[in-house]
């Protein structure tokens, strides 16, 4: 009985002696630098280890050690990118710090044809200051002119969410939105005899549709939110200027001065 226990003692610890031989082999193996792999030489992984023995706190993941002007990782991952330089944060919208500095990076053409539609908002209460009279059919002829621009702002929206890749896509929200400045233009239209009416109709859709631009629908760039910004003010400032020229001096029809001429 002694003599089986032993037989087994024996036979265990040559088999642990074993494991741990291939257990050390296979460790050197894999410690051991390769031929082809880069190898760190023999002073410096020494002063890498006291440095790293006499540092108070654990060193975390991807770190660096500078030794001799050489520059050591102790991760993987050193060659990792920062997700803070690739990728630009959203900003939260702000004309005056971002958008109106891009105003001027914008598409020639879009800035000529932008400030020019705003002639004939301009012309009108300019005209009527003017000669000091006010003319219906003049202010009649301003709104309709502010109600073809809604409509053109309304259909801008539904064919930038057309296209595929396209920022705004083309769901309930874009598509619904971009119909409601074209019914503003249409109850303006409606109020012929009445322009003080149809004009403020005009400058409730100019408003909501920029508001919808800026706050509520994303995917225009910077340059065309500050253009669109300036377009709306001054168009809203020359409607308004419209309509207290009505209230400061006569009104008299062109078809009048026309008669006398003739």
């Amino acid at each position: 009985m002694f003599s089986s226990v032993a037989r087994r003692y024996l036979l265990t610890s040559w088999r642990v002696q074993s494991l741990a031989t291939h257990m050390l082999k296979s460790v050197v193996t894999c410690v051991a630098p390769q031929p082809n792999s880069f190898h760190i030489p023999q002073a410096q992984r020494r002063l890498f280890v006291a440095h790293c023995v006499q540092l108070p706190y654990r060193r975390p993941a991807g770190a660096c050690v500078l030794i001799k002007g050489q520059q050591f990782h102790s991760s993987t991952q050193s060659h990792k990118r920062k997700k803070t330089q690739e990728e630009p944060q959203e900003r939260e919208l702000d004309l005056l710090r971002y958008d109106m500095k891009d105003l001027m990076k914008g598409p020639k053409p879009a800035l000529y044809l932008g400030f020019s539609g705003l002639i004939p908002f301009v012309c009108a209460p300019l005209l009527m200051a003017v000669t000091e009279v006010y003319y219906p059919d003049v202010a009649f002829a301003q709104v309709a002119y502010g109600a073809s621009i809604l409509s053109f702002l309304g259909g801008a929206r539904w064919g930038f969410a057309l296209p595929e890749g396209s920022p705004a896509k083309p769901d309930w929200l874009n598509l619904a939105n971009s119909v409601v400045p074209s019914l503003f233009a249409w109850v303006a239209l409606l109020f012929r005899d009445s322009i003080t009416e149809s004009s403020v109709m005009v400058i409730m859709g100019l408003g909501i549709a920029l508001h919808y631009d800026l706050a509520l629908l994303p995917g225009y760039p910077s340059w065309f939110k500050a253009l669109r910004t300036i377009l709306t003010l001054v168009a809203t400032f020359s409607l308004v200027a419209t309509l207290i020229i009505k209230n400061v001096y006569p009104g008299k029809k062109l078809s009048e001065i026309f008669q006398k001429n003739n």
